[in-house]
């Protein structure tokens, strides 16, 4: 993707939530563009003061990629259940982050000191799923958690699952992702 494709996303997301809050924000993008309807899988990352304010997204593709952004944006501002719901009056004071994911890859890992030899620092998102439990971080998580055992061990914490658990039965997949910050994207 290109980066004024990064910038329509971007701009696609902050109109959901405007929307959402029924505030004014005028989106200026052809949504019909067929980049827009390729089914994708996004991740879409609020910050406030560069502290998380919220972050929902979609593992697989199984919608158009404007519809996939703007459920996740709205998702992350007012459903993300970590968070309280964001307010019209902080609106102006977040900032997005928009993460387009590549497929899945299964990682075949024998115990979990392979699993961490095989994980790529600051290229891999990593799901994890064990029974019912699931979590995932985006590889940008490697920017606060360098060591690919605390990496492990946090996805784990994330899933509900003790720091120290495995099980033969665990289930690693990577990704990697194309994102674009309302930070780094300048205006077109």
């Amino acid at each position: 993707m290109m980066p004024n494709q990064g910038s329509a996303l971007l701009k696609v997301g902050r109109a959901a939530i405007a929307h959402a809050l029924n505030l004014d924000f005028p989106c200026h993008v052809d949504e019909s563009a067929s980049w827009l309807q390729t089914w994708s899988a996004s991740f879409v990352t609020l910050t406030q003061d560069q502290t998380l304010r919220g972050c929902i997204g979609s593992l697989e593709a199984y919608r158009p990629l404007v519809a996939d952004v703007k459920s996740n944006a709205i998702s992350a501002a007012l459903h993300d259940p970590r968070f309280l719901p964001l307010r019209a009056d902080e609106f102006e004071t977040i900032a997005i982050e928009v993460s387009i994911l590549s497929s899945t890859q299964r990682i075949a890992a024998r115990d979990e000191a392979d699993a961490i030899k095989l994980m790529r620092p600051g290229i891999d998102g990593i799901v994890l799923e064990y029974r019912h439990y699931r979590s995932t971080f985006l590889p940008q998580v490697w920017d606060e958690l360098k060591q690919p055992q605390q990496f492990l061990a946090m996805l784990k914490r994330k899933a509900g699952l003790p720091v120290d658990f495995w099980a033969s039965d665990l289930k690693l997949a990577r990704y990697t992702v194309s994102k674009w910050r309302e930070t780094d994207v300048m205006e077109d």
